[in-house]
């Protein structure tokens, strides 16, 4: 086969994977979001009995975080509080805030930085929903806001976002590529925020163990070490599903913790440190928000 005819073949799926979620998008936007919510339980229902080892990782969890042995009901809630989520994603990206209740909370700390017109890394995580933390940022124009992923996420996210609003122009900077702590620190040099999801790392990327939820787990420290490295602000970022219509969003400025009198691995690990500790507050606080159905600790 050609390489025009293996390129074309291997687009086939993709192609198809766009067309039904266009398809998928028609319809949550057409029924709307209370329709669509009808279906979140059975499928969270459906995942409880058939994701065998979603469901382990998701109890596994739980007993960490829940102050009593989790039950099939505690994993079923959480994967229905990530189904709600996802599904809200279709709404947000559709502009279409104003569906939902949100409080956000640091974020004039945010706008300082960008008023004077300094780069800034957000550390978030697979914790809560992203998607508010974008939506909540598209309400300032003058914002500009880059994101760090995975390469193959990034194909499927932007895949994900054409489907949904074709409109959407969001700058994705792949990781795990020769030039990507390159760009990302271009970037931030050129005044724009890049945001990252600090608590997976790529394949190869050095990991600092340190207790979490009750045992070792281990942290990349890469996004850390880049934080350290460039000298500008960080603010670590949660969106919290409250319920309901209900979201929270939380902007922590963390640069103080860095500290001037160490070096730049010293720094690195002290920040990695302290957003493992914001972490684990908010997943106590917010148990359902966590979303890494896998043994985090191996």
């Amino acid at each position: 086969m050609s390489d025009a005819g293996l390129q074309s073949w291997r687009s086939q799926p993709e192609r198809g994977v766009a067309w039904v979620m266009r398809a998928c998008v028609v319809v949550a936007l057409t029924a709307g979001r209370g329709v669509m919510r009808l279906f979140v339980p059975l499928i969270a229902l459906y995942f409880t009995v058939a994701a065998g080892s979603a469901r382990r990782a998701s109890r596994a969890y739980l007993a960490r975080v829940l102050p009593r042995p989790p039950g099939l009901f505690d994993v079923w809630r959480h994967f229905a509080t990530f189904g709600a989520v996802i599904l809200d994603r279709v709404y947000l990206l559709n502009d279409e805030l104003k569906r939902f209740d949100v409080a956000i909370h640091g974020e004039e700390s945010v706008l300082d930085v960008g008023r004077r017109g300094k780069g800034c890394l957000l550390l978030g995580a697979h914790f809560g929903s992203f998607e508010i933390l974008r939506a909540a940022g598209r309400r300032h124009a003058g914002l500009r806001v880059s994101l760090g992923m995975f390469e193959e996420n990034a194909r499927k996210i932007s895949a994900a976002l054409t489907a949904i609003n074709p409109g959407l122009n969001m700058d994705v900077i792949a990781l795990g590529r020769a030039d990507s702590m390159t760009r990302i620190e271009q970037r931030l040099r050129e005044g724009a925020f890049v945001g990252l999801l600090a608590d997976r790392g790529l394949t190869n990327d050095r990991l600092r163990r340190r207790a979490f939820l009750g045992a070792e787990a281990g942290f990349p420290l890469g996004p850390f070490r880049v934080a350290s490295m460039l000298d500008v602000p960080v603010v670590f970022m949660f969106g919290i599903y409250r319920g309901g219509r209900r979201y929270e969003v939380l902007f922590e400025t963390a640069t103080e913790h860095l500290g001037a009198d160490a070096s730049h691995s010293a720094r690195g690990a002290r920040l990695l440190d302290h957003y493992a500790e914001r972490l684990e507050f908010h997943c106590r606080d917010a148990p359902f928000n966590w979303f890494n159905f896998y043994d985090f600790w191996r």
